[in-house]
């Protein structure tokens, strides 16, 4: 029977949380885009300070850090170190065939997990907040791939 396909209801909760987290990585970006724009700071390279249709105005001080950007630059940074490793077991597990209960409870907890890091990272609550919730996704994702393993090797 071939798991990898939408008439395996496994397979359509991660095609469901895979979509998510990929849009959450490319929606990440695009929120550092719109705070640099607003900011008119926080940017990286030299290069970036030349005259342009949107810096129309550029400064040396373009090119300080700045929090209000580089906050939105390391959750983009933590979902890159994180979301990936998901993707990647999921797959893995969709294929172990597992039970439909324990892919929603894990894959869906996953999503809650990055979506509740990002609003504790966005909204600056203190870092065992934070933690909490990537130790959440960070479990999901080694139960994961341990029950692949232990599935595959006995």
């Amino acid at each position: 029977m071939n798991l990898l396909n939408i008439g395996n209801p496994v397979f359509e909760v991660y095609a469901i949380t895979a979509a998510i987290m990929v849009l959450k990585v490319m929606l990440q970006g695009w929120m550092t885009v719109y705070r640099m724009l607003k900011s008119n700071a926080g940017l990286v390279n030299p290069e970036d300070l030349q005259l342009g249709l949107i810096n129309k105005e550029p400064h040396p001080g373009q090119l300080e850090l700045s929090d209000y950007v580089d906050r939105s630059r390391r959750m983009h940074r933590n979902d890159l170190e994180n979301i990936p490793a998901f993707l990647a077991a999921g797959l893995l597990f969709v294929a172990v065939n597992p039970a439909l209960w324990l892919a929603q409870v894990l894959m869906y907890g996953f999503v809650f997990a990055r979506i509740a890091h990002f609003a504790a990272y966005a909204t600056q609550q203190i870092h065992e907040i934070r933690a909490t919730f990537y130790t959440l996704g960070s479990l999901i994702v080694i139960y994961m791939v341990g029950h692949v393993l232990w599935s595959v090797l006995s």
